[in-house]
């Protein structure tokens, strides 16, 4: 007879070789049976009959605005809406006030993140023209899950918009480089378009097609040039991801959820600035593409790019309303919803939920449910029928896009390391969040 901490009893455990009903057993926070046996026993025991248990999914696109103004967002907030909804991962942007752009930057946060987050954490690194030399150094630290490259849509040093910046930035290091490919001279040169008042559907018209597909064919380039891996976030066009086919053993990307979620000009009509995001939510056109790259492999990770701004600033016209939408607290009912409704597969979304981020960031020990693995799983209730309302977000700025959204599928717990950390709505126990660990880390750091 084994004893094991924990046992998760009688789910349906989503494994990398198929969908299967079996007991887990955990010990020292870590996978230690995919079979327990009738006669084994636990400290604890988790009862998960009609549910199906997932490897612990990963939002690795997350602006939490923390250091910033905690009044619309935090780390112990926004890590808090992702075990909410299911998450027990996320990565961490730079462009917060002050950036993480420095080693000082960068050791505040590591040093703050883990006593305050819900989740386990990983951080992004700002690429400036001032820290490049240092860029190198700085991939490898504790907890960077990759550098960050802004060429379109930020402010101050973040923004590297012309070729022999970015060429100098893959030139430093040699781990994956996360992008937002816009194209900042053709974005520039079609503000003077518009006006402050147009209506809210010209955001997708200025910031249109080819600002992204420019912005990407202008990087694959620059990662062919110079052998450097990218990563593609928020890919948004049909061509970008045709595009992306031909530089597989160079690239890998991302597509948020709204794209997959929210359609053109219907969306700007019904929500306003509550569409209002970078790169801007586009056509059915696209929207079809998108479906199609997330069944035929293109795409690698999706993300929420959950990106809090207060209703007051919200409200102003555009294009001065910000962008960026909530979105961590239900990335996931959201995608449960769209595998229920037979628009992709349970294990598809754990792929690009899991093992996806996993293998694009070299996320060590998570993305799996395999033996030696961290015990982190998202156990979800695949018959529930839910609603969505801004009461249940408990990001401080207080809404969601989805307000009112009805949806099959919805996130009943989250393990952390072998700790119970949600159930039934409610987080349970103090933060209990680490930094993640990533290949190619510094030993010591």
């Amino acid at each position: 007879m084994s004893h094991y901490d924990l046992i998760i009893a009688g789910g349906t455990v989503v494994l990398p070789w198929g969908i299967v009903q079996t007991d887990l057993g955990i010990v020292d926070g870590r996978i230690a049976s995919l079979s327990v046996g009738a006669a084994d026993a636990a400290h604890e025991r988790f009862d998960a009959r009609h549910l199906h248990v997932l490897p612990g999914l990963i939002d690795p696109h997350v602006h939490l605005r923390d250091p910033g103004d905690a009044s619309v967002e935090s780390i112990p907030t926004g890590t808090r809406a992702a075990l909410l909804g299911g998450i027990t991962t996320v990565f961490d942007m730079p462009n917060t006030k002050p950036a993480i752009t420095d080693a000082a930057t960068l050791d505040w946060k590591r040093d703050y993140a883990p006593r305050e987050s819900h989740t386990d954490f990983g951080i992004y690194v700002g690429a400036t023209r001032a820290n490049t030399p240092d860029l190198a150094e700085y991939e490898q630290g504790r907890g960077v899950c990759a550098i960050k490259l802004f060429a379109g849509s930020s402010t101050g040093d973040l923004m590297i918009e012309d070729d022999a910046g970015i060429e100098a930035v893959m030139r430093a290091g040699a781990r994956r480089i996360a992008f937002h490919s816009e194209d900042e001279y053709r974005l520039q040169e079609r503000r003077k378009l518009f006006s402050v008042g147009d209506a809210f559907d010209n955001h997708r018209i200025w910031r249109d097609e080819e600002c992204a597909f420019l912005g990407t064919r202008r990087i694959m380039a620059l990662a062919r040039k110079t052998g450097r891996p990218a990563h593609i976030l928020h890919v948004s066009t049909a061509e970008e991801l045709d595009y992306l086919k031909d530089f597989r053993d160079i690239a890998t990307c991302e597509v948020l959820v709204n794209h997959l979620t929210q359609i053109a000009p219907e969306c700007y009509e019904t929500l306003g600035a509550l569409a209002v995001m970078n790169p801007p939510i586009r056509d059915r056109r696209h929207y079809e593409a998108s479906w199609a790259a997330i069944n035929d492999g293109t795409v690698d990770t999706i993300g929420s790019d959950h990106a809090p701004h207060p209703l007051s600033a919200k409200a102003k016209p555009w294009p001065e309303t910000p962008a960026g939408l909530t979105g961590v607290q239900t990335l996931v009912p959201v995608m449960l919803d769209h595998v229920n409704a037979g628009r992709t597969s349970l294990g598809r979304m754990v792929d690009l939920m899991a093992a996806g981020p996993a293998r694009v960031y070299g996320l060590q020990g998570k993305g799996r449910i395999a033996a030696g693995y961290d015990a982190d799983f998202t156990i979800v209730d695949l018959g529930a029928r839910r609603r969505i309302t801004n009461d249940w977000i408990v990001t401080p700025a207080g809404w969601t896009p989805f307000d009112g959204m009805e949806v099959a599928g919805w996130p009943v717990a989250a393990v952390l390391r072998g700790r119970v950390a949600m159930c039934d709505d409610m987080i349970v126990g103090p933060p209990c969040g680490r930094l993640a660990r990533f290949a190619g880390e510094r030993i010591g750091d």
